[in-house]
């Protein structure tokens, strides 16, 4: 089987998909612009899509007090560092850089509303 999406709910699902749209060259597949004001975010190639949205039958996760291990979401980074200058410019903010003996070079960061985003230059591709 296939992964179609993964779901976040958030507080301002309009809000961070825009951010998301802006800062990670995703797109929309599809929104609702009523509550639960779900957003499909694809991303740069098609392949993998995260939903957005605010669903008050549950509680929005504390995400900025989770530690990022716990939860987050990874990108493919060219260039982790530029990537970290131009996401920090748009609000996001370092949670921890790690290199690893393989090459890789990851990049943790919080959005915005605390979510914790992955920046992934790995040594050997993965994908």
């Amino acid at each position: 089987m296939k992964i179609e999406h993964f779901a976040i709910n958030v507080k301002d699902p309009v809000a961070v998909a825009d951010w998301y749209v802006e800062n990670f060259n995703m797109s929309i597949a599809r929104k609702m612009d009523e509550a639960p004001f779900t957003h499909f975010l694809k991303d740069s190639v098609g392949d993998v899509m995260v939903e957005i949205y605010n669903n008050p039958k549950n509680e929005v996760p504390d995400y900025a007090s989770m530690n990022p291990l716990l939860l987050h979401l990874a990108f493919v980074s060219v260039n982790p560092e530029a990537d970290r200058e131009r996401l920090e410019a748009a609000e996001a903010t370092f949670a921890e850089e790690v290199k690893l003996p393989d090459g890789s070079h990851l990049i943790m960061m919080r959005d915005p509303w605390g979510f914790s985003v992955q920046l992934c230059k790995r040594g050997e591709p993965m994908l």
